[in-house]
């Protein structure tokens, strides 16, 4: 698979249901009828902990299901390695159906290609670091010498080896759930399941362990989905995040996308309290709506200035044949230039000081200096440093005030 492919999915939950209670039948009879899940208790007793859920999670991505307390979140991922049974639907690992799968595949499943860390470190007191890592392993009927190894490696993975031979006691509480998530690597799983894994951590440690995480999925690049009610918990790992709300997912999205446009009160009432700066990008404000001049032979400073006049603007972008930023000028500048000596006059000469281009995966926050510094807007360019347009002043006071605003606002970007 090539860099730029679209990953392909890894997880596919389809149209997944769970019922607590003796006639699930009955609930979903009256959900299909269009009843809530406050007058299905009501009604029957029973409870429903997740509704029609249907999403998909792509191959190596960290995928975060958030929500508030009681929304479903931990129904739903461990029903996705079937610690619970749904009631109805459908989890699809590599297109196999999970929910189908009957009690040894179900075994292989949790044992070599999706494990699971829990927000209580449940470590054996009595067992060494490295024998609580191996745990396991032993449980799968690895080998001991293998089993010790493929420990030692998870440990090395998380900083931990030193301690190989130390008692849980021993260990911090941020050190405690390291050997934690070194148990669920050990096993080398495809996916890892995580259920609030850093929530009972200190904000310090657990900020550590996040950037953990982030550590090993950039060697590894495993499939994450991971369990939180904490939004910049979400916000800082999430490649994508799902919002649920009582047992159903309410949106899926990046944490741009939906900063920008929230799919209603309850999704908008999580973000209200978000600086908007710290999430989105240059390229998720940027507009492709000034002159842009490419610079050829013929192409000089008079026919900029034609250009800029008959468009009404006071700036234009200089791109090369291939697109790529060159350089501002202005009307200023341009007259400047025109009134040199005929053999003098050149666009380049027009060039404004300073304007420097900004990457479109920037923050807002990153490239506010440039926003504050010069009249001008900011061109905008990609990994190859192509023009994609520019970020105005305007724009960016916009996006702070909207949360909801979109890059395809008909604004005129000045």
């Amino acid at each position: 698979m090539s860099d730029h492919a679209e990953p392909l999915d890894k997880i596919v939950v389809q149209d997944l249901y769970k019922i607590f209670g003796s006639q699930p039948k009955k609930a979903l009879a009256l959900l299909a009828k269009g009843e809530n899940k406050d007058a299905i208790f009501e009604k029957t007793g029973m409870t429903v902990g997740v509704q029609g859920a249907s999403f998909s999670v792509k191959e190596g991505e960290i995928f975060v299901v958030m929500g508030l307390s009681g929304s479903g979140k931990s129904t739903l991922v461990r029903m996705l390695n079937r610690l619970m049974d749904p009631t109805s639907g459908k989890v699809l690992l590599d297109g196999e159906d999970v929910t189908t799968m009957d009690d040894e595949a179900l075994r292989r499943l949790r044992r070599n290609k999706m494990s699971m860390v829990f927000q209580s470190f449940a470590l054996m007191p009595h067992l060494t670091v490295v024998e609580n890592v191996a745990l396991g392993l032993e449980f799968e009927g690895v080998a001991k010498e293998d089993r010790l190894s493929r420990s030692m490696e998870a440990l090395e993975q998380v900083g931990l080896s030193a301690w190989a031979e130390s008692f849980p006691a021993d260990l911090s509480g941020g050190m405690q759930q390291r050997v934690g998530l070194a148990r669920s690597l050990a096993v080398n799983p495809d996916v890892l399941l995580m259920d609030e894994a850093f929530s009972a951590l200190d904000p310090l440690i657990r900020t550590e362990m996040q950037d953990e995480l982030l550590r090993l999925q950039e060697e590894h690049k495993r499939t994450v989905v991971f369990i939180s009610h904490d939004l910049d918990e979400a916000m800082r790992i999430g490649d994508r995040i799902a919002i649920m709300e009582g047992g159903r997912v309410i949106q899926v999205g990046t944490p741009e996308e939906i900063l920008q446009n929230p799919e209603n009160e309850y999704v908008r009432a999580f973000f209200r309290g978000v600086d908007p700066t710290q999430i989105l990008t240059a390229g998720d404000i940027v507009r492709n709506t000034q002159v842009t001049l490419i610079r050829h032979p013929g192409h000089g400073p008079r026919a900029a200035m034609s250009r800029l006049s008959n468009q009404d603007r006071d700036y234009g972008y200089v791109l090369d044949a291939r697109k790529r930023f060159v350089g501002v000028v202005s009307t200023d500048s341009l007259k400047e230039v025109i009134d040199l000596p005929k053999g003098e006059r050149d666009i380049t000469d027009a060039f404004l000081e300073g304007a420097e281009s900004v990457n479109v995966n920037e923050s807002m926050q990153e490239i506010l200096p440039m926003i504050t510094a010069n009249p001008w807007p900011v061109p905008v360019t990609d990994d190859e440093d192509r023009y994609l347009g520019v970020v105005s002043r305007n724009m960016f006071l916009k996006s702070l005030q909207r949360p909801d605003i979109s890059p395809s606002d008909t604004t005129d970007g000045r």
